[in-house]
């Protein structure tokens, strides 16, 4: 038996495609291929929606070939199999449009705390790295300094202030991981 184009076509999108789109959708309504992360988005649905219709048709099918007496044979192009397929499909669809993926406005997606430790480390680095230079140049100034120059208070208050920005900056990674 041979399948006409949109027959095949139709059966290629039930099997790799529309049952994991509506269930991404329906899952992560919030998520729009539009803006500054488009690119990235849309890398993520097309992925979830391959992964989620492949995953989905192998469990169907395995569930449909584990049924006593051998009711089903297992087969890419069996109407049962793409009758669940596309009903999963418009479940999830619904699903999604209740919970407004197809909205004008998307709905508002959770508020995620960020994880301790997830700012830029290299940065934290690069700051630690220049006032640890910026204490060491202040300490040699000081100790080359004349004690009659004016200049010693100055160095003095610019060293407690290098000083109370590193231990800032410990003191609040170390909230962060609640050590």
């Amino acid at each position: 038996m041979t399948a006409s184009v949109p027959e095949a076509v139709l059966g290629g999108l039930l099997l790799f495609v529309l049952p994991g789109y509506a269930v991404t959708k329906a899952l992560f309504p919030e998520w729009r291929i539009r803006g500054e992360e488009a690119l990235l988005r849309a890398v993520e649905v097309g992925a979830l929606s391959l992964v989620g219709s492949v995953a989905l048709t192998i469990l169907v099918g395995f569930a449909l070939g584990a049924l006593p007496g051998n009711l089903f044979l297992v087969q890419w192009s069996d109407p049962l199999l793409e009758g669940i397929l596309a009903g999963i499909a418009g479940v999830a669809g619904a699903v999604a449009v209740a919970r407004g993926a197809f909205s004008r406005t998307p709905p508002v997606g959770p508020d995620l705390a960020p994880e301790p430790g997830t700012d830029d480390p290299a940065r934290l680095v690069r700051e630690l790295q220049t006032l640890t230079r910026e204490e060491r140049r202040l300490r040699h100034a000081l100790r080359t300094e004349r004690p009659e120059g004016g200049e010693r208070s100055r160095l003095e208050a610019d060293l407690a202030d290098v000083q109370r920005r590193v231990e800032e900056i410990k003191r609040r990674r170390e909230a962060e991981y609640g050590a």
